[in-house]
């Protein structure tokens, strides 16, 4: 398919998980691929790959994100699709009783400033085309509980969540789609590394799965090309969750 034919697209932390592979997704739908990371081997050689361009971002700057979309517009001449991708998830970041103000504002201000910073930036151009989507990325923690937190990460995606509903509605009369996409447990390096060293505690998300299995990146790269693609043209300010059934069960099966 080719949905985003000749369409921009600016993805955040496109250098590994769920950027890249929503990265090799929209350029296999059409779209010119901006790549943004602090990662400037993994963000070329990803750019390289698609056949878009690498601009290394520190999503944490204003300054890099305006030039980060400035690049995009400079080099394409339009801003169509913004995925805001960029996340982190350390383990310093656990219960509310053991995370500390350090870990508490590193990960606010990756997770949810940046957004906030990249839709700022964004919402300008698309409102000059009159029309744009973006995509914000939050987590199935936005909607649901966990025993086993990580308190400042849950928070910033249930941040992500509800300034993306609200720019959905603020922003719906121009042309500008704004969602957030919500997945469940995704197999990346990340969470294979979290888990690798915790088995329990991996298994004690697992068995809430109805599917049985964590998603693919590219399962969720998938959503992401539907969000950004004029299939969901009556799609603004919603959660739309990926998650294999979590938000939705009581009792998995055995």
């Amino acid at each position: 398919m080719q949905r985003l034919h000749d369409r921009v697209a600016v993805i955040t932390g496109a250098a590994g998980g769920i950027g890249l592979a929503t990265a090799r997704r929209f350029a296999e739908e059409g779209a010119k691929v901006v790549c943004a990371d602090l990662d400037e081997e993994g963000g070329a050689k990803i750019a390289e790959e698609v056949g878009g361009i690498f601009v290394r971002t520190d999503v944490t700057s204003e300054d890099d994100v305006a030039r980060m979309f400035g690049t995009a517009f400079d080099t394409y001449g339009s801003v169509d699709v913004a995925f805001n991708n960029a996340g982190i998830s350390p383990p310093d970041d656990d219960s509310i009783l053991t995370t500390g103000m350090d870990a508490w504002r590193r990960v606010q201000d990756v997770n949810l400033t940046s957004v906030y910073l990249c839709c700022k930036h964004a919402i300008p151009y698309m409102r000059r085309q009159g029309k744009g989507s973006i995509i914000n990325t939050a987590s199935f923690v936005a909607v649901m509980g966990s025993a086993t937190s990580q308190i400042s990460y849950t928070a910033s995606k249930g941040g992500v969540l509800a300034m993306s509903r609200e720019l959905g509605v603020q922003f719906a009369r121009e042309g500008i789609r704004v969602n957030a996409l919500c997945p469940g447990p995704v197999n990346t390096p990340l969470l294979r590394e979290l888990f690798a060293k915790d088995p329990e505690r991996a298994q004690r998300r697992l068995v809430h799965i109805p599917l049985g299995r964590f998603a693919e990146a590219s399962e969720i790269a998938a959503a992401a090309a539907f969000l950004a693609s004029d299939d969901a043209s009556f799609i603004t300010g919603a959660e739309f969750l990926v998650d294999g059934g979590i938000s939705g069960a009581y009792v998995t099966p055995l």
